[in-house]
Protein backbone atom coordinates (compact mmCIF):
# COMPACT_ATOMS: atom_id res chain seq x y z
CA UNK A 1 0.00 0.00 0.00
CA UNK A 2 2.98 2.35 0.71
CA UNK A 3 3.84 2.09 -3.59
CA UNK A 4 0.45 3.56 -4.07
CA UNK A 5 0.48 7.41 -4.30
CA UNK A 6 -3.55 8.00 -4.57
CA UNK A 7 -6.47 6.85 -3.29
CA UNK A 8 -7.98 4.50 -5.81
CA UNK A 9 -11.48 6.67 -6.10
CA UNK A 10 -14.30 4.08 -5.90
CA UNK A 11 -16.71 5.67 -7.89
CA UNK A 12 -14.61 5.12 -10.70
CA UNK A 13 -14.17 1.25 -9.78
CA UNK A 14 -10.18 1.87 -9.59
CA UNK A 15 -8.23 -1.58 -8.30
CA UNK A 16 -4.63 -0.82 -9.83
CA UNK A 17 -2.65 -3.79 -10.59
CA UNK A 18 0.06 -3.93 -7.89
CA UNK A 19 1.50 -7.74 -9.52
CA UNK A 20 3.90 -7.32 -11.54
CA UNK A 21 4.32 -11.03 -12.60
CA UNK A 22 1.11 -10.45 -14.05
CA UNK A 23 2.82 -7.91 -16.42
CA UNK A 24 4.64 -10.64 -18.17
CA UNK A 25 2.14 -12.64 -18.43
CA UNK A 26 0.08 -10.22 -20.15
CA UNK A 27 2.92 -9.71 -22.83
CA UNK A 28 3.18 -13.57 -23.40
CA UNK A 29 -0.82 -13.53 -24.49
CA UNK A 30 -0.57 -10.31 -26.21
CA UNK A 31 2.21 -11.73 -28.35
CA UNK A 32 3.91 -8.56 -27.84
CA UNK A 33 6.14 -7.06 -30.98
CA UNK A 34 8.70 -4.16 -31.06
CA UNK A 35 6.77 -3.60 -34.14
CA UNK A 36 3.48 -3.24 -32.36
CA UNK A 37 0.85 -0.20 -31.88
CA UNK A 38 -0.62 -0.56 -28.95
CA UNK A 39 -3.88 0.91 -27.10
CA UNK A 40 -4.18 0.42 -23.63
CA UNK A 41 -7.77 2.03 -21.80
CA UNK A 42 -7.77 2.94 -18.34
CA UNK A 43 -4.07 3.17 -17.72
CA UNK A 44 -4.39 3.95 -14.31
CA UNK A 45 -0.68 4.66 -12.56
CA UNK A 46 0.90 3.72 -15.58
CA UNK A 47 2.30 -0.07 -14.62
CA UNK A 48 1.21 -1.60 -17.46
CA UNK A 49 1.56 1.28 -19.92
CA UNK A 50 5.47 1.26 -18.87
CA UNK A 51 5.67 -2.40 -19.49
CA UNK A 52 3.98 -1.75 -22.91
CA UNK A 53 6.53 1.18 -23.77
CA UNK A 54 9.69 -0.55 -22.90
CA UNK A 55 8.55 -3.57 -25.30
CA UNK A 56 6.58 -2.02 -28.89
CA UNK A 57 6.44 0.73 -31.06
CA UNK A 58 4.35 2.71 -29.49
CA UNK A 59 1.47 2.92 -26.96
CA UNK A 60 -2.45 5.22 -26.97
CA UNK A 61 -3.15 5.13 -23.07
CA UNK A 62 -6.39 6.56 -22.24
CA UNK A 63 -7.37 7.42 -18.97
CA UNK A 64 -10.32 8.84 -17.32
CA UNK A 65 -9.39 10.28 -13.83
CA UNK A 66 -7.54 13.40 -14.92
CA UNK A 67 -6.39 12.98 -10.60
CA UNK A 68 -3.98 10.62 -11.98
CA UNK A 69 -1.95 12.23 -14.89
CA UNK A 70 0.92 13.45 -12.69
CA UNK A 71 1.44 10.12 -11.57
CA UNK A 72 1.41 8.86 -15.24
CA UNK A 73 3.65 11.65 -16.45
CA UNK A 74 6.10 10.62 -13.91
CA UNK A 75 6.22 7.43 -14.41
CA UNK A 76 6.51 7.94 -18.51
CA UNK A 77 8.88 10.30 -18.36
CA UNK A 78 11.28 10.41 -21.13
CA UNK A 79 8.98 7.88 -22.94
CA UNK A 80 8.51 9.45 -26.16
CA UNK A 81 6.52 6.20 -27.80
CA UNK A 82 3.79 6.70 -25.04
CA UNK A 83 0.92 8.82 -25.58
CA UNK A 84 -1.29 9.97 -23.16
CA UNK A 85 -5.59 10.79 -23.78
CA UNK A 86 -7.53 11.29 -21.20
CA UNK A 87 -11.33 11.05 -21.31
CA UNK A 88 -13.66 8.36 -21.47
CA UNK A 89 -12.53 5.50 -23.91
CA UNK A 90 -16.23 5.24 -25.62
CA UNK A 91 -16.25 8.95 -26.33
CA UNK A 92 -12.94 9.16 -27.53
CA UNK A 93 -12.38 9.45 -31.38
CA UNK A 94 -10.04 6.21 -31.06
CA UNK A 95 -10.94 4.78 -35.08
CA UNK A 96 -8.82 8.49 -36.06
CA UNK A 97 -5.43 7.13 -33.44
CA UNK A 98 -2.54 7.75 -35.51
CA UNK A 99 -0.47 5.40 -35.90
CA UNK A 100 -3.31 3.03 -35.83
CA UNK A 101 -3.29 0.83 -32.97
CA UNK A 102 -2.51 -3.21 -34.01
CA UNK A 103 -3.64 -4.35 -30.47
CA UNK A 104 -5.66 -4.03 -27.29
CA UNK A 105 -3.80 -4.51 -24.25
CA UNK A 106 -5.01 -3.44 -20.98
CA UNK A 107 -6.59 -3.79 -17.73
CA UNK A 108 -9.98 -2.61 -18.46
CA UNK A 109 -12.57 -0.66 -15.83
CA UNK A 110 -15.25 -3.18 -14.95
CA UNK A 111 -18.09 -1.07 -15.92
CA UNK A 112 -16.95 -0.59 -19.11
CA UNK A 113 -15.18 -3.67 -20.26
CA UNK A 114 -17.84 -5.23 -22.54
CA UNK A 115 -18.75 -2.02 -24.35
CA UNK A 116 -15.00 -1.69 -25.15
CA UNK A 117 -14.51 -4.79 -26.18
CA UNK A 118 -17.94 -4.44 -28.26
CA UNK A 119 -17.50 -1.26 -29.80
CA UNK A 120 -13.38 -2.07 -30.68
CA UNK A 121 -14.69 -4.81 -32.79
CA UNK A 122 -15.86 -3.58 -35.46
CA UNK A 123 -15.07 0.40 -34.38
CA UNK A 124 -11.47 -0.38 -34.44
CA UNK A 125 -10.40 -2.92 -37.68
CA UNK A 126 -6.76 -2.01 -37.25
CA UNK A 127 -6.50 -4.36 -33.97
CA UNK A 128 -5.59 -8.03 -34.73
CA UNK A 129 -5.49 -8.81 -31.68
CA UNK A 130 -6.71 -8.00 -28.03
CA UNK A 131 -5.82 -9.03 -24.43
CA UNK A 132 -7.90 -7.44 -21.76
CA UNK A 133 -7.85 -7.96 -17.92
CA UNK A 134 -11.36 -8.31 -17.29
CA UNK A 135 -14.37 -10.08 -14.48
CA UNK A 136 -14.10 -13.61 -14.97
CA UNK A 137 -17.35 -13.73 -15.35
CA UNK A 138 -16.71 -11.21 -18.52
CA UNK A 139 -14.00 -13.29 -19.64
CA UNK A 140 -16.55 -16.55 -19.63
CA UNK A 141 -19.12 -14.64 -21.57
CA UNK A 142 -16.47 -14.16 -24.52
CA UNK A 143 -16.55 -17.46 -25.65
CA UNK A 144 -19.68 -18.97 -23.71
CA UNK A 145 -21.49 -21.70 -26.07
CA UNK A 146 -25.63 -21.12 -27.16
CA UNK A 147 -28.06 -22.33 -24.68
CA UNK A 148 -25.91 -21.53 -21.57
CA UNK A 149 -26.29 -19.18 -19.11
CA UNK A 150 -23.39 -17.24 -20.04
CA UNK A 151 -24.10 -16.82 -23.76
CA UNK A 152 -25.39 -13.02 -24.84
CA UNK A 153 -24.64 -10.37 -27.41
CA UNK A 154 -21.06 -9.62 -26.03
CA UNK A 155 -20.42 -13.46 -26.88
CA UNK A 156 -21.89 -13.68 -30.86
CA UNK A 157 -20.03 -10.32 -31.67
CA UNK A 158 -16.66 -11.52 -30.10
CA UNK A 159 -17.34 -15.07 -31.56
CA UNK A 160 -17.94 -13.77 -34.60
CA UNK A 161 -14.79 -11.61 -35.00
CA UNK A 162 -12.24 -13.28 -33.04
CA UNK A 163 -10.95 -16.66 -31.92
CA UNK A 164 -9.33 -16.93 -28.44
CA UNK A 165 -5.45 -17.24 -28.35
CA UNK A 166 -4.94 -17.79 -24.32
CA UNK A 167 -6.74 -17.46 -20.83
CA UNK A 168 -5.15 -17.11 -17.85
CA UNK A 169 -7.03 -16.88 -14.05
CA UNK A 170 -5.75 -13.86 -12.33
CA UNK A 171 -6.13 -14.06 -8.09
CA UNK A 172 -7.96 -10.81 -6.60
CA UNK A 173 -4.29 -9.91 -4.44
CA UNK A 174 -3.03 -8.86 -7.83
CA UNK A 175 -4.60 -5.51 -7.29
CA UNK A 176 -5.08 -2.62 -5.01
CA UNK A 177 -7.71 -2.68 -3.34
CA UNK A 178 -8.75 -6.22 -4.15
CA UNK A 179 -12.10 -6.42 -6.28
CA UNK A 180 -15.16 -8.62 -4.96
CA UNK A 181 -15.11 -11.02 -8.19
CA UNK A 182 -12.86 -12.91 -9.70
CA UNK A 183 -10.64 -11.75 -13.11
CA UNK A 184 -8.62 -13.63 -15.75
CA UNK A 185 -6.97 -12.39 -19.09
CA UNK A 186 -8.01 -13.56 -21.87
CA UNK A 187 -6.72 -13.08 -25.67
CA UNK A 188 -8.18 -13.15 -28.65
CA UNK A 189 -7.20 -13.13 -32.54
CA UNK A 190 -8.81 -11.27 -35.16
CA UNK A 191 -10.47 -13.79 -37.62
CA UNK A 192 -13.23 -11.23 -39.47
CA UNK A 193 -13.06 -7.29 -40.44
CA UNK A 194 -16.12 -6.00 -40.31
CA UNK A 195 -17.62 -3.13 -42.70
CA UNK A 196 -20.56 -0.74 -42.15
CA UNK A 197 -22.74 -3.99 -41.39
CA UNK A 198 -21.48 -4.22 -38.07
CA UNK A 199 -23.66 -1.27 -36.99
CA UNK A 200 -26.71 -3.09 -37.95
CA UNK A 201 -25.44 -6.86 -36.89
CA UNK A 202 -24.63 -5.20 -33.38
CA UNK A 203 -28.28 -3.56 -33.04
CA UNK A 204 -30.21 -6.94 -34.05
CA UNK A 205 -27.77 -8.83 -31.96
CA UNK A 206 -28.42 -6.93 -28.64
CA UNK A 207 -31.87 -6.14 -29.19
CA UNK A 208 -32.40 -10.42 -29.49
CA UNK A 209 -30.77 -10.76 -25.96
CA UNK A 210 -32.79 -7.42 -24.46
CA UNK A 211 -35.10 -9.91 -22.85
CA UNK A 212 -33.75 -13.37 -22.47
CA UNK A 213 -36.68 -15.18 -21.02
CA UNK A 214 -39.23 -13.61 -24.08
CA UNK A 215 -38.89 -15.51 -27.81
CA UNK A 216 -36.63 -13.86 -30.07
CA UNK A 217 -39.58 -12.31 -31.93
CA UNK A 218 -40.95 -10.64 -28.82
CA UNK A 219 -37.14 -9.23 -27.98
CA UNK A 220 -37.06 -7.84 -31.22
CA UNK A 221 -40.87 -6.68 -31.52
CA UNK A 222 -40.15 -4.82 -28.10
CA UNK A 223 -36.87 -3.28 -29.22
CA UNK A 224 -38.49 -1.83 -32.53
CA UNK A 225 -38.16 -4.35 -35.05
CA UNK A 226 -41.61 -4.95 -36.31
CA UNK A 227 -43.01 -8.50 -35.36
CA UNK A 228 -44.09 -9.50 -39.09
CA UNK A 229 -40.46 -9.19 -40.58
CA UNK A 230 -38.76 -10.92 -37.97
CA UNK A 231 -41.63 -13.89 -38.12
CA UNK A 232 -40.05 -14.12 -42.10
CA UNK A 233 -36.98 -13.82 -41.18
CA UNK A 234 -37.12 -16.54 -38.80
CA UNK A 235 -39.25 -19.35 -40.92
CA UNK A 236 -36.36 -18.38 -43.78
CA UNK A 237 -33.97 -19.28 -41.57
CA UNK A 238 -36.10 -22.81 -40.84
CA UNK A 239 -35.88 -22.01 -36.85
CA UNK A 240 -39.07 -22.62 -34.30
CA UNK A 241 -41.53 -19.78 -34.19
CA UNK A 242 -40.96 -19.76 -30.16
CA UNK A 243 -37.23 -19.72 -30.59
CA UNK A 244 -35.45 -17.58 -28.40
CA UNK A 245 -31.63 -15.56 -29.13
CA UNK A 246 -29.41 -17.98 -26.64
CA UNK A 247 -30.41 -21.02 -29.08
CA UNK A 248 -28.85 -19.10 -32.47
CA UNK A 249 -25.37 -19.83 -33.64
CA UNK A 250 -23.25 -16.90 -33.78
CA UNK A 251 -23.40 -17.10 -37.67
CA UNK A 252 -27.12 -17.33 -37.88
CA UNK A 253 -26.64 -13.95 -36.08
CA UNK A 254 -25.42 -12.72 -39.57
CA UNK A 255 -28.26 -14.54 -41.20
CA UNK A 256 -30.97 -13.07 -38.97
CA UNK A 257 -29.22 -9.44 -39.44
CA UNK A 258 -29.37 -9.61 -43.33
CA UNK A 259 -32.65 -10.77 -43.76
CA UNK A 260 -34.31 -7.74 -41.53
CA UNK A 261 -31.60 -5.07 -43.20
Amino acid sequence: MARIPVVPNRELGQHFLVDENILRVAGRLAELDEHDVVLEVGAGLGVLTAFLAERVAHVHAVELDRALEPHLRERLAGRQNAALLFGDALALPLGSLDPAPTKLVANLPYQVATPVVMESLGGLPSVELWCVMVQREVADRFFAAPGTKAYGAVSVLVQLTAERTGFHPVARTCFHPPPNVDSALVAFRRRRRWGPEYAGLKEVVQAAFAHRRKTLANSLDLSGIERARVARAVAAMNLPEDVRAERLWPDEFVRLAELLS
